[in-house]
């Protein structure tokens, strides 16, 4: 039996990399650092996942671990197991990349055959990313064998996993759409055959698509949804003037996916529909505050924000409901996160065009940075 080793045991690690590496036959074993989740995993040896769509199912994963992502027991499993995944979110990335480093390097030390990395996050290029602090920490003379036997593949992910209520610490609930688009190009041997998992030589656009879509499209109805006074993005997306809002921002968005990659147009089209009834799946009742958090990120040159906008300015094509949502996005404020403190400080101290422009990268003088402003003052007058 195959044996997978995941980074990160928490709802997307459980509910979703880890639930298709168990469906797929393979055994996970999960490294993180919360010590009282690994004890629950590693005693009972299986976790519930409930489904929800248009009926409710619930899954039982099985022959799962969990070891502790600091022990030095982690660096031996490195060299025992045949594929490793991550979900931990971009920012844990570099705190692993040592150990990772650790275990490969005595890995391929030992004469091992080759081995795959997938890091399953919410970024693009997120595997290149990490293969990057991975390197950092390897001698010259190992990094030639790492390059031929370890492949670093660039995945993009899609599954909503909101916070949910339960009595058992290790139920997580999932919706029924999941999507995990990975880059065949990558690998090192064998491809592992895993139910879900789906391979394409054009990463790029699907990483895009979701990111410019589901990322944009959920972005904005938490923003929107925040400045209008809804707690949930189920209650914001139930109003008909945000639901139009999103809508009209994803086919902007959507224009520059098309004109860009070819996307057949009545497909995307669909696709959008589908995010827009995933957002109004009353079983995924998810807080804005969790989805607008880390405004500073959202609102970078490289993401789900700005990166659409600059398609839009290359290809000429309208962009009035993105930038309302980048307006939207400049008045999130929310005491618990520290990027949204961070952002209403800095309008408060330097004022909101200079914000915009540290932040985004945009040039203060540029058309829609002064149409995002003026968005601004619009919708600070009137919430």
């Amino acid at each position: 039996m195959m044996k997978a080793l995941h980074f990160g045991a928490g709802n997307i690690g459980r509910g979703f990399i880890g639930k298709l590496l168990s469906e797929s036959d393979i055994e996970v074993i999960f490294a993180d650092v919360n010590q009282p989740l690994l004890d629950t995993i590693n005693q009972r040896g299986e976790y519930p996942v409930k489904v929800v769509g248009t009926a409710s199912t619930t899954d039982i994963v099985t022959k799962v671990s969990a070891i502790n992502s600091t022990s030095d027991e982690l660096i031996d499993v490195i060299g025992q197991v045949d594929l490793i995944t991550t979900a931990v979110g971009p920012t844990v990335l570099d705190i692993i990349a040592k150990s990772l480093a650790q275990g490969l390097a005595k890995r391929v030390a030992s004469n091992t055959g080759p081995i795959n990395v997938i890091a399953c996050e919410n970024m693009v290029k997120g595997t290149s990313h990490l293969k990057e602090e991975v390197f950092k920490y390897l001698s010259d003379d190992i990094k030639p064998t790492i390059e031929k036997l370890v492949g670093f593949v660039d995945s993009a992910v899609d599954r909503i996993v909101p916070p949910a209520e339960s009595d058992d610490p290790l139920e997580v609930t999932v919706e029924e759409f999941s999507e995990w688009i990975v880059d065949k190009t990558q690998f090192k041997g064998p491809i592992p055959d895993i139910k879900g998992m789906d391979l394409t030589d054009n990463l790029i656009a699907f990483v895009e698509r979701k990111l410019f879509t589901l990322n944009t499209g959920h972005a904005a109805t938490a923003y929107l949804g925040a400045l209008n006074g809804y707690q949930t993005i189920l209650d914001a997306i139930h109003d008909d003037a945000i639901k139009a809002h999103v809508k009209q921002t994803m086919l902007e968005s959507g224009e520059v996916l098309i004109l860009r990659y070819g996307f057949d147009r009545s497909a995307h089209q669909a696709y959008i529909e589908k995010i827009l009834k995933r957002f109004a799946n009353p079983h995924l009742n998810d807080n804005v505050n969790r989805v607008g958090r880390q405004p500073l990120r959202k609102l970078s040159a490289s993401d789900r924000l700005i990166k659409p906008l600059l398609g839009t300015i290359e290809y000429k094509v309208g962009n009035d409901h993105l930038i309302g949502v980048i307006a939207a996005a400049l008045l999130f404020s929310n005491d618990e996160d520290p990027q949204a403190v961070e952002l209403q400080q800095s309008i408060s101290a330097q004022g909101v065009e200079a914000t915009l422009v540290k932040y985004t990268g945009l040039d203060a003088n540029s058309d829609e940075a002064k149409r995002i402003i003026k968005a601004y003052e619009e919708l600070k007058a009137k919430h």
